[in-house]
């Protein structure tokens, strides 16, 4: 605004019109603090001697009421002054960050198939609760229950870890052999071989049995790996319970089973001219070779079957047992290989019979723990059937005719554990 448009405008003072004689600089003091006041409106142009005045902005009240119509007498025009209705003056928003409230968490409510609703209790409610004490009235009814039988039964001990000493050995698959035994344990059955001397006509249990102890001596010689001895025997077995077979090939089927047992177990499986030569050239190549494929046609190729060597190194490892013991398990489980009898019992039954009879053998405290209870699945009356029958034939081996596992195991390398008197008394038989 210029100098000439300022001294035109009547300046106000105190809630009016400022006289002609006041000074132009204390008019312009008074507005500069009417314009601090927040509080005030916005007036629109007035116009005096035909001139428009500058929007001041003041308050209604009576005295500028008073003071205008005082200007109008002095002036003789009318002055047009419009007086908007207050309006407060919108504020400036400060950028301030917001501030995040967060809600207050919600009862959550559990419906069980037994209650209706139950609603949770806040974290603060465990805090007010009062710790159990254990008053006279609580141990005298403790001991009460006690004495008549009815106290809680404790948790049974965890049972050892026999896999923890194997973690790093990825051979040994610790991950997931718990998951293998189950799998063995549920098809054992399946190809299990039957009671099957009723249905042979040339052939009886003491046949089989001196074929047995030839094999063994064979499998010795040739030092096999021991899987290939038990699944010798089981393709022996499962054939014979499918087949009628004469006297003369009993020996010819004996042969072929320890070819394709060893051809399925062994790195360097021994030659077809090497089991003829063990067996005094009683059968030709042509033979040998005939009668490997007539087995191999019978048992549809399956030869993938837990055999009682895989739960063997199973339940000695759980056994925890020295060498000592580990060879007097394996001698119990050839014996049992010569016994027909044991061919009625699954493989698992007759690895962990061939355990119990070596502890009570070697006179073992306690003859079966939890951890082989455990991972046999057999307690140790479910075992005193088979056990009984390994001990009997343990002491009849010394004055018997096959003597061949008696041999094996009386050597030095193997701990002479044959020599060991045999635990009769202790299965009271």
């Amino acid at each position: 605004m210029s100098t000439k448009q300022q001294a035109a405008v009547p300046q106000t003072q105190r809630g009016g019109i400022v006289p002609k004689g006041k000074p132009k600089n204390a008019a312009a003091g008074q507005r500069r603090a009417l314009g601090d006041i927040g509080n005030l409106v916005a007036a629109r142009a007035v116009v005096v001697e035909g001139k428009p005045l500058p929007q001041i902005s003041r308050p209604i009240t009576r005295s500028v009421a008073q003071l205008i119509a005082n200007a109008q007498a002095q002036n003789k025009k009318p002055v047009d002054i419009a007086v908007d209705v207050p309006v407060r003056k919108a504020r400036v928003r400060e950028t301030k960050p917001k501030v995040v409230v967060k809600p207050k968490p919600e009862e959550v409510i559990e419906i069980s198939p037994d209650t209706n609703e139950v609603t949770k209790e806040k974290s603060t409610s465990k805090k007010n609760r009062k710790k159990a004490v254990n008053t006279m009235t609580s141990v005298l009814t403790a001991r009460s229950k006690a004495a008549c039988g009815i106290s809680e039964k404790l948790k049974d001990p965890p049972v050892p870890d026999i896999d923890a000493s194997d973690v790093g050995d990825q051979l040994a698959v610790v991950d997931y052999v718990e998951d293998l035994y189950k799998f063995y344990k549920l098809v054992e059955n399946s190809c299990r071989p039957h009671d099957y001397m009723g249905s042979q006509v040339e052939i009886n249990e003491k046949m089989r049995a001196i074929l047995g102890d030839w094999l063994i001596e064979v499998h010795h010689k040739f030092e096999l790996m021991p899987e290939t001895l038990y699944l010798t025997f089981h393709i022996i077995d499962r054939y014979l319970s499918m087949e009628q077979v004469l006297r003369r090939e009993l020996q010819l089927v004996g042969v072929s089973s320890m070819l394709i047992a060893s051809k399925y177990e062994e790195i360097w499986a021994p030659q077809v001219e090497d089991f003829m030569c063990i067996s005094d050239r009683a059968y030709s190549q042509g033979q040998i070779l005939g009668m490997e494929k007539s087995i191999l046609n019978k048992l549809e190729w399956s030869l993938t079957v837990p055999t009682p060597y895989v739960f063997l190194a199973r339940f000695i490892k759980a056994a925890m047992c020295d060498k000592e013991m580990e060879h007097m398990v394996f001698f119990f489980a050839e014996l049992g290989l010569l016994q027909y009898s044991m061919v009625t019992h699954c493989p698992s039954m007759f690895a962990a019979s061939a355990v119990y009879a070596a502890r009570c053998t070697l006179k073992k405290t306690p003859l079966w723990t939890d951890t082989l209870k455990h991972h046999t699945g057999f307690s140790e009356t479910q075992l005193m059937d088979c056990a009984q029958i390994l001990v009997n034939s343990h002491s009849a081996t010394p004055e018997g005719k096959l003597k061949a596992v008696y041999k094996k195991y009386s050597s030095v390398e193997l701990g002479a554990v044959a020599l060991h008197p045999p635990a009769i008394k202790m299965l009271g038989s």
